[in-house]
This record gives C-alpha cells, sequence and structure tokens, in this order.
C-alpha cells in the first residue's frame, strides 16, 4: 500500500465531476474473439459513437495494431500533424488478447501521429485495460480531438454506459489518478480490480516523449500498479488533448470471455506451456524472479550494453546494477502477472520504497521495474551506476509519463555534449550534467515536469536538440549526427550494435524508429554467426520483423515466445524462430477464430499491416531510404577514444576482412577507413533488405508487392502512384 503525506479526497474528487456526454449500448458476448464494432470517442464535440467491424477489416487488418492504423489512416490526411485535432490515439487489443489459459495475453496496442517523428507510432503495453476494453463490448476505441477542459473517459462494461467527464480535480500524474479512479469508480476495495485506467502525467505535457500508463490493481499490495507504452511520445499526445484518464470498468471475465472456437485445445496447449515455464524458466532466463533485469550482466559480458552514450558496450561498476541486485530489491514470492493466467510473472515491483527526492518526498510506494531498458539507460548508458538513483528516476518517469528510453537516451546524449563543451553550466543553468552524476539528472527530471529550466530542454528529444545546439550554441552538426543515438526521430533502446550490422538494420529499418521490438537479432547475429551473409541477414530482417508484428496484431506479448524455450529447442532446424511456440500461436489463433491458417499465413497477416504501415509513413511524408538511415556510432567507433578502447579488435577487422594494411597508420586514420567500409556495408544491407521484402531500392513498396498481399486498395495506390508513374 503506498502512503502519501499528503492525501487526497476522492469524494471531493467526484462531486466536481460535470457531464458533458453519455452513450448506452448494449454491450453483447465476443464472438469467437471479436465484438465487431469500434467505439469512436471525440472529445472537441462531446461525441460518442459505435461503428462496424466488417469482415473485410478483419481480413486484410487482422486486429490490435492494423485496426488502430487503419482506423488512424482514416482520421488523418497527409497533411496531418501530431498536434492537429484530427489525429488520435488508437487502442487495441486483438482477437487474442484476454484469453487466460495462455501467458502473455494481455498486450494493448497503442497508436498515433508521434510527436516525435510526425509519423505513425505504434507501442505496446502490459495492464487490464485492452482486454476489459474488448469484453466491455469494443474491439478499439479512438479518441479524436481537443477538449476544453480536462476530461476523465469513463467506459462502464457492466453497464453498458460510456462517459466524457469534466474533471478538474484529479491528478495528472499517473501514480495517483491510477489510484483515484479505483477510489472513484471502484463499490469497494474487492471492485478495484475491476478498474483499468489509462493516464500520463505532468512530464508528457512538457516533453515530446511523454509515455501512456495502463494500471492493473494488485491486491495483494492494494496498490494501482503500472506498465508504460513508452515509444513515441503518445504520452504527450494525450495530454495535448486534454484528456486526464481513459478509465474501463469490467466486472465479468470469465474462462471463455472471448467465447472461442474451442477452448479445449487453448487449455491443452496452455497447460503444455505453464509446465515447460515452470520447468525451464530458472535454468533459462529467471523472468519469475528479476524479470527483464537479467539482461544487464549479459548484455555487459558480450560488450552489448551501452554505456556512456553508447561508445562502449562493458563497464567494471556493472555489478552494481546486475540482476543479483534487482533479486534482491524485487519483492520475491508474490505473484507478479499484468494479466491473468500468465505465469511468466515478469512484471516485478521494488515495495515500501521511500522517496528521496521530488513532490513525493518521504511519500512510501510501490515502484513498478526497472525493466532492463531503464535499467541500462539510467545506470550505464548515462554512467550512474546505482540502483537507488535507478529506481527513483523509474518512479519519476512513470508517475510524471516519460518515457524511460528516451528519458536516459536523451540525458546520455546532453551528458556527452556537456563533456564536449557543446554546452555548459551557463546553459544548463548551473548544472554539472556529466557522465556518473545522479543528483543533477534527477533535477533535469523534476525541471521536465515543471515545463521548466534546462529539463525543458532535454524533453525536445535528440533531434529537436540537435538542432538546438548547433543554430543556438554552434555545435558541429556533423558530430552531433553521429553521437545522436536516435533515428527517424525516436531515441535508440537500450543495445550496442557496431558489431551487429543485422541489429544496425533492426533500429534503423523499424518502420517507427529505433526500438528494437521489430528485430532483436545481435545474437543471431554477432555472438553465433548465424546469419553471415546479407541475404541471410536480410531473410532474417523480413521474418522477425513480420512474425513480431503479429504479437502487435493479436494482443500478445512477445516474451513467453523466446524468453523461455523448450529444453529441446536448440536441437530444432530453426531454433531462433522457436517452432514450437510459433506451432502454440497457430493453433490457438484458430481455436479461438476457428479458422485453419498455418505459420505461413500468420506471416501473411503481419505482412499486409507492416506494408500499409510503411506505405502510411509515404503518406505522411517520411518512409524513404534516406530515413532509415542510422546515426554511426550504431555502426561504428566515431572517436579515437572508441577506436582505441577496442583496438585490436579494429585492427583485425581492417586485416582480416578488407585486406587493409594498418602498418604504420594512425588510429585516425583506421578509424576513417573503417567507417567507410561499415558505412558501405549498410547501405548494402538496406539494398538486400528492401529487395527481400519486396520494396524499391528507395524503400518504398512496390504496387506489385500490395496486389500480391491484396492490399491495393485505393488510398494505397493513390499514395504509391507518386513514387510510380
Amino acid at each position: 500500500m503506498n502512503i502519501y503525506k499528503n492525501p487526497y479526497n476522492p469524494e471531493k474528487i467526484k462531486e466536481a465531476h460535470k457531464l458533458l456526454a453519455e452513450f448506452k449500448y448494449d454491450a453483447k458476448p465476443l464472438i469467437k474473439g471479436y465484438s465487431n464494432q469500434t467505439l469512436y470517442i471525440n472529445v472537441s464535440e462531446n461525441k460518442i459513437k459505435a461503428k462496424p467491424v466488417d469482415q473485410e477489416m478483419k481480413d486484410k487488418f487482422t486486429g490490435g495494431r492494423g485496426f488502430n492504423m487503419k482506423l488512424l489512416w482514416d482520421a488523418v490526411t497527409g497533411d496531418t500533424k501530431w498536434n492537429s485535432p484530427e489525429n488520435e490515439i488508437v487502442i487495441a487489443a486483438g482477437p487474442m488478447g484476454g484469453i487466460t489459459q495462455y501467458p502473455g495475453t494481455g498486450k494493448s496496442i497503442v497508436c498515433g501521429i508521434s510527436p516525435l517523428t510526425g509519423a505513425p507510432v505504434d507501442s505496446n503495453v502490459g495492464g487490464y485495460f485492452g482486454p476489459y476494453l474488448k469484453f466491455s463490448g469494443w474491439d478499439a476505441i479512438e479518441l479524436q480531438g481537443i477538449a476544453d477542459k480536462d476530461v476523465i473517459v469513463y467506459i462502464n462494461g457492466d453497464e453498458g454506459v460510456i462517459q466524457i467527464l469534466e474533471a478538474p480535480e484529479e491528478d495528472v500524474n499517473s501514480h495517483l489518478i491510477a489510484e483515484q479512479m479505483c477510489d472513484i469508480f471502484a463499490v469497494n476495495e474487492m471492485d478495484m480490480k475491476s478498474i483499468a485506467t489509462v493516464s500520463a502525467g505532468k512530464g508528457a505535457e512538457h516533453s515530446f516523449f511523454g509515455c501512456l500508463n495502463f494500471s492493473f490493481y494488485d491486491r495483494r499490495r492494494q496498490v494501482a500498479r503500472l506498465k508504460q507504452a513508452g515509444r513515441g511520445g503518445l504520452g504527450t499526445l494525450f495530454r495535448h488533448k486534454k484528456i486526464k484518464a481513459v478509465v474501463c470498468k469490467f466486472r465479468y471475465l470469465h474462462a471463455n470471455s472471448n467465447e472461442v472456437d474451442n477452448l479445449e485445445k487453448i487449455k491443452e496447449v496452455g497447460a503444455k506451456y505453464h509446465r515447460e515455464l515452470y520447468k525451464e524458466d530458472d535454468k533459462q532466463c529467471d523472468m519469475r524472479h528479476v524479470g527483464t533485469a537479467h539482461l544487464v550482466e549479459i548484455m555487459d559480458d558480450y560488450d552489448l550494453l551501452p554505456t556512456h552514450n553508447y561508445k562502449f558496450g562493458a563497464d567494471p561498476k556493472t555489478p552494481k546494477i546486475a540482476s543479483h541486485v534487482w533479486r534482491e530489491m524485487f519483492t520475491q514470492g508474490v505473484p507478479d502477472g499484468c494479466w491473468y493466467g500468465c505465469t511468466m510473472q515478469c512484471a516485478k515491483c521494488v515495495d515500501g520504497y521511500i522517496l528521496q527526492t521530488g513532490p513525493y518526498k518521504g511519500d512510501t510506494v510501490s515502484i513498478d521495474g526497472p525493466e532492463y531498458e531503464t535499467a541500462a539507460a539510467f545506470g550505464a548508458n548515462m554512467g550512474i551506476f546505482d540502483p537507488h538513483f535507478i529506481v527513483e528516476a523509474n518512479f519519476y518517469c512513470d508517475t510524471y509519463g516519460i518515457d524511460t528510453i528516451s528519458f536516459g537516451t536523451g540525458m546520455a546524449f546532453v551528458m556527452e555534449c556537456y563533456e564536449n563543451g557543446i554546452i555548459n553550466k551557463e546553459i544548463t543553468g548551473g548544472y554539472d550534467l556529466s557522465f556518473g552524476n545522479g543528483e543533477e539528472a534527477i533535477h533535469m527530471l523534476h525541471q521536465m515536469a515543471k515545463g521548466e529550466g534546462f529539463g525543458k530542454t532535454v524533453g525536445l528529444g535528440i533531434r529537436r536538440m540537435k538542432k538546438l545546439f548547433v543554430e543556438k550554441y554552434g555545435a558541429d552538426a556533423g558530430f552531433l549526427q553521429d553521437i545522436g543515438m536516435e533515428c527517424k526521430g525516436m531515441e535508440y533502446s537500450e543495445y550496442m550494435t557496431k558489431e551487429s550490422l543485422a541489429m544496425q538494420g533492426g533500429y534503423g529499418l523499424a518502420l517507427k524508429g529505433a526500438q528494437h521490438d521489430e528485430a532483436w537479432l545481435i545474437f543471431m547475429d554477432m555472438v553465433n554467426n548465424q546469419i553471415p551473409t546479407f541475404e541471410d541477414k536480410a531473410e532474417a530482417l523480413h521474418y522477425f520483423p513480420m512474425f513480431r508484428t503479429w504479437f502487435g496484431l493479436q494482443g500478445l506479448c512477445k516474451l513467453p515466445w523466446n524468453d523461455v524455450e523448450p529444453a529441446n529447442n536448440a536441437e530444432t532446424d530453426e531454433p531462433a524462430k522457436v517452432p514450437a511456440h510459433v506451432q502454440n500461436y497457430v493453433d490457438i489463433f484458430n481455436s479461438i477464430t476457428g479458422r485453419n491458417i498455418d505459420k505461413e499465413e500468420l506471416i501473411l497477416q503481419s505482412e499486409r499491416v507492416y506494408n500499409f504501415q510503411r506505405v502510411f509513413n509515404l503518406r505522411m511524408g517520411f518512409g524513404t531510404r534516406e530515413h532509415d538511415m542510422i546515426p554511426y556510432r550504431s555502426a561504428g567507433p566515431v572517436t579515437i577514444e572508441e577506436y582505441e578502447s577496442r583496438i585490436e579488435r579494429y585492427d583485425d577487422q581492417l586485416k582480416d576482412k578488407w585486406n587493409y594494411d594498418i602498418e604504420g597508420k594512425s588510429s585516425e586514420e583506421k578509424r576513417d577507413f573503417l567507417r567507410k567500409m561499415r558505412e558501405a556495408d549498410y547501405q548494402k544491407l538496406c539494398d538486400a533488405v528492401y529487395e527481400r521484402r519486396g520494396w524499391d531500392n528507395n524503400g518504398v513498396p512496390t504496387i506489385e508487392k500490395m496486389k500480391q498481399l491484396k492490399m491495393d486498395l485505393p488510398g494505397i495506390l493513390e499514395v504509391l502512384k507518386k513514387y510510380y508513374n
């Protein structure tokens, strides 16, 4: 239970509500995983209506991310900006979302035109909202318009009532408003588990990388916990619309809320996986004890842990933030799934933490995480090897509605700029923003939430900061481009890619920007050397983004796929694909929908949506080869310091791979030749991937490809005809 110095008054909050609009509907049972309707809400016009979902929409877009992208496409034009009233936040689960017999089925997918990139972005998140929304009768929800005053959208799936409420008294920060919504809309403490809330925070109002928090009520801890849709700034969009919260209430969850075609088959597949997980997890990733934080020391061991703004891949101080530290800080022995039936239990939590800084100093709170990405970003990348700093900053990023990845990677960029004299104390407001300075970094976070000081500058994101530092402070644009770890405007997540060409492509070629959820290929490429040729890498950069896209179509978490593997997985023909688990997903999809797809059709479902999203990028003015280019630090050493830190590795590569005579050459000469070769390799990789995906050499899907996928819809062809006369 959280303990606050300044408790709130739920009755006062509720009495201040003003009803702006109400919509009543008949909440009918689902049909084989679908409600066959979506919910549209316009907070400018206080308008609420239902939209039908026809068979063509299901055939071409499947659900989840696919439905979101289709609804968003229909809502905007090529001229829409992130802050235009017609831009939407669209949230959906998917046909497999919400089943309770198999782990990882509680995901929501959120889409919108991104404040960071200007293009459509998708972000996935745990918590109860997506399943509750679907069981309340809606395959997706569109949020359009900009309210005059702060509002709450309340969906009561039990009674079939939707309301838009003026909400002047609620807190904006997520750890408070999530609990306030439970107090206001639940009839008692037992009923709080039926409340799921989407919110952002004050930091989302003053940064371009605001995140959304999706809550679920933890009855054992008596706290509303938070999971994050972190990437792309959708929390910023949420608060720009003056939405404080979207709340869904649903009480009547049961074993077959999806009204599936073959429940017994789903139970059979699920039981087999649960046994496998209990047997193998402790020997593999130990997800049930430390979650994704188990990766910290593994990444360090393989020189893959971003350190000091991705200059290095390891540090002697890493044991201070390694998994044994988190195992001790996380409460053990308490179920930690973020949806019912998820035995992976990786949503770890630090309980009873007394905050040391900021507006809630002295409060005792439960803090979700940190996940690996947060530990790596706040720890090694910023050079702050202090678990207590990581936990404190994790809490404030979450409640303020700030993406931990963008904040950590952005601060690492700022710290390198500070150490290179590009910015100084006069610019930062007197703060020493050197690597390792956690006390000053936490000040930046609190400033960001207030929209003041240099913290507001950090909230611009790396792409906008680069432009500002060049124009205002005379920085070298080329150097900032090399060290500013963003692609398409989105900050890199926390993996070193210098020695993995395939992972460089995984970041650069990802539709939304530099996020690893499309293709995590470092071990296949660098460690195991399973994809040595350009053609091998291109095949991996086709299959894995398509397969991973499918999770977003269905409302699934990716972790049960390959963070626990069958004991004999290494003996299969394609162990990286975990074929037994692919078959599990095929079997469950068929058992829910009554269809009879195979693993090839699974990939086709994703290809349709993936290529549609690439065309959507083109419609918004992005999506060609130039937008797939990466900062050079993603590919190789920018500075002499970096080159000489791994001089034997780089010298050997120059001699063995390119027959370059290093005798008598300076480190600068060797670094420059290496750059020339690595940049050429990246271009060759793009050529190979574009060809494999059925795109032209500028990265544009061909009309023939769209016809092959049966996605040659009039709006798509209109966009493509600008590229193909």
